[in-house]
């Protein structure tokens, strides 16, 4: 078995997948951390210092391998991960996806708070955040939208995404 946790910046993939191999047993996996473990930098460094092309690819390189790999897992990634490459149609070949469905408000109460540790969104002014969530989100949905199944994270615990996640498997 192979789980994709896919959807916007904080729309809480890592917790949830966390959750969900808990209480199914299987290995986590959150891209990020993995090719930052691959790469010996920080997902910030591989920005500033190569670009955002640069982290695009090996994205897709150590997805692709997670992917083709015999391991069972459930995989949180980055919010970009489905928008980039053919990422999304690895997943949907590879993997039974679930988008993380979190509205602009949820996202914008979540995000001004952890902003400084995300790349995108370091130099954004908070006024401008909302305006920026909206407008990223839009352009996202089609690629999350793709998602084999779809649930809606507001006003959930992460006990209760998990609880419906294991109900739709």
């Amino acid at each position: 078995m192979k789980l994709v946790l896919i959807g916007y910046m904080a729309s809480g993939k890592t917790f949830i997948s966390k959750e969900l191999a808990n209480k199914l047993g299987i290995k986590h996996i959150d891209l990020d951390a993995y090719i930052e473990k691959k790469e010996s930098l920080k997902i910030k460094e591989i920005f500033k210092n190569e670009g955002e092309i640069k982290f695009r690819l090996l994205e897709n390189k150590y997805l692709l391998n997670l992917l083709c790999s015999k391991e069972q897992f459930i995989l949180s990634v980055g919010g970009g991960t489905p928008c980039y490459a053919n990422n999304m149609d690895l997943i949907l070949k590879y993997a039974n996806s679930f988008y993380l469905r979190a509205d602009i408000q949820t996202l914008f109460k979540r995000l001004v708070i952890e902003k400084e540790d995300r790349p995108l969104l370091s130099r954004i002014p908070n006024s401008k955040l909302r305006e920026f969530i909206s407008k990223h989100l839009f352009e996202r949905s089609l690629f999350y939208n793709k998602a084999n199944n779809s649930i809606d994270v507001n006003c959930k615990s992460i006990e209760e995404v998990a609880s419906e996640i294991i109900t739709l498997l």
